[in-house]
């Protein structure tokens, strides 16, 4: 099984004209980024929309990614959920389907206290012996924050490998798990903090930069990784001046990425003036655009 370490892209989904998921893009679309900087990809976390596919069209994208990658990088399944039995059901999927490891977020909208955490990070790892599991805290989307004691706890749970922090303010090592940045613009941070990489946005655009941070932070050039990390800085901003993954939808279909840059409702795409700030940023950080 791959490492879950470095560059890791959560990577879009494509839909085609009619919104329906365009699998032939996505393909395309994870190959473009394994060759251009990244260790792996997380399919169906909150980049690649999943509050929007259905079961059947989460794991048959997962399928498509892990035939198409073909052992090459790490491919990474999001499948958490508010509903621990679904969350259950969907990594038991993904692990058939050749996951090399699921990314759970903390239940959304029930409001759980911790023991409820606790208890659907249990039953879930109870259930999928041996796939890694990667802990995703973003309380901005979910409310709650899992502080870094009660993470610490996550991780005795056997199969908790790591987790992806979204929380910029408590960003820190934790006893007995991978640290993943789960910010583009505390990438470097994390590995300044000896973290095990991130789990990023605009490493589809700017992922040789990212892959070379990576790389020079590995070789203790950390100088070089700063200034690499300063140059990317404007594709960081612009993936999340509005909510993710609208910026990037525009930026991959202006990149030619991908043919398309739809999203499912509620999400809606970007107006002239916001295409035009991306376009900016983009031109910035050195990425061409047609």
């Amino acid at each position: 099984m791959s490492e879950i370490r470095g560059v890791i892209t959560a990577m879009a989904t494509p839909f085609d004209e009619d919104g329906a998921v365009d699998e032939a893009a996505a393909r395309r679309l994870a190959t473009h980024l394994i060759e251009h900087g990244s260790h792996g990809v997380v399919v169906a976390g909150s980049t690649g929309e999943a509050a929007t596919l259905d079961d059947e069209e989460h794991i048959s994208l997962l399928a498509a990614i892990v035939d198409e990658i073909d052992g090459k990088a790490t491919v990474i399944c999001g499948t958490g959920t508010n509903d621990t039995r679904h969350s259950v059901e969907l990594t038991k999927a993904a692990a058939e389907a050749g996951a090399d490891g699921a990314l759970v977020v903390t239940p959304y909208y029930n409001k759980p206290t911790f023991p409820g955490i606790l208890g659907h990070f249990e039953a879930i790892a109870a259930a999928v012996p041996g796939l890694p599991l990667i802990a995703y805290n973003i309380p901005s989307r979910v409310v709650i924050n899992v502080s870094p004691a009660e993470l610490a706890e996550l991780a005795k749970i056997d199969g908790v490998v790591a987790v992806k922090q979204a929380n910029n303010d408590d960003l820190e090592p934790i006893e007995g798990m991978a640290l993943l940045a789960g910010n583009d613009d505390v990438y470097l941070r994390t590995l300044e903090l000896g973290g095990a990489g991130g789990i990023l946005v605009a490493s589809h655009l700017v992922g040789e930069g990212m892959r070379e941070i990576w790389d020079a932070a590995q070789a203790g050039d950390l100088e070089r990784a700063r200034e690499i990390d300063a140059k990317l800085r404007p594709a960081y901003d612009a993936m999340g001046f509005v909510t993710n993954p609208i910026p990037l939808k525009a930026a991959l279909e202006m990149t030619g990425l991908i043919p398309h840059g739809g999203l499912r409702l509620p999400l809606f795409e970007l107006d002239a003036d916001q295409r035009a700030t991306v376009r900016e940023a983009l031109d910035a950080a050195g990425v061409a655009v047609n």
